[in-house]
């Protein structure tokens, strides 16, 4: 529950103590301080709990992109393209055949030889209408090479990158995965390598 909510629901009942249950009990003061404390409060909570503070964009790069061949038989990254010089935040996009129903996932394996799911705020890669796209963050040096690998991945595959992801946020620490912990339901699909442009450390 957040700090704003409690706010309103402590106002909601200051103003209830004041009209009903004070009654008799208290002066005419101290119920009215009683009443107008817990109005404040309640205007407080509810203008902070729905007027916010917008959220910060995230400014995000396109890189090259490849010419498709239609129809699609294949799920495959389509942009950037193998060899790009890209920067530390990019839209990887790509294909899947129109008969495709799992989640797609990007890994990126940078030269520490883990393995870090890539995620919007949905996780899974958005797909609409044969094509899906995802922001991929890179915290590495300049020149450094990454494989970005495509994933298809089924319902308990796609939860555990979920949770990964989650449980590293929480932790805010960002270990990886070895080879041997990804699960058997997420497969290899597609996958290219691309090197950094520019120094990332410390941007995220």
């Amino acid at each position: 529950m957040s700090t704003q909510i409690i706010i309103t629901i402590l106002g909601a009942v200051l103003i209830l103590f004041a009209i009903v249950v004070s009654m008799n009990l208290l002066s005419i003061k101290i119920k009215v301080a009683l009443g107008v404390t817990g109005l404040l409060l309640v205007m407080y909570g509810a203008h902070t709990e729905f007027i916010t503070m917008p959220p910060r964009i995230e400014q995000v790069s396109t890189g090259n992109k490849l010419q498709v061949e239609y129809p699609v038989k294949k799920v495959q990254i389509i942009s950037p393209l193998e060899g790009d010089a890209i920067n530390c935040r990019v839209l990887a996009m790509g294909v899947y055949p129109e008969s495709h129903d799992k989640d797609i996932w990007i890994l990126l394996k940078p030269t520490d030889n883990r393995y870090y799911p890539q995620s919007d705020h949905t996780n899974t890669s958005f797909k609409r209408n044969g094509e899906w796209q995802v922001i991929t963050r890179y915290g590495g040096d300049k020149d450094e090479a990454y494989e970005m690998i495509a994933y298809e991945a089924d319902a308990s595959a796609s939860k555990f990158f979920s949770d990964t992801i989650q449980r590293w946020k929480d932790a805010n620490s960002f270990p990886g995965l070895k080879l041997e912990e990804i699960p058997k339901g997420a497969t290899e699909v597609d996958r290219i390598v691309v090197k950094l442009k520019e120094n990332c450390r410390g941007v995220f």
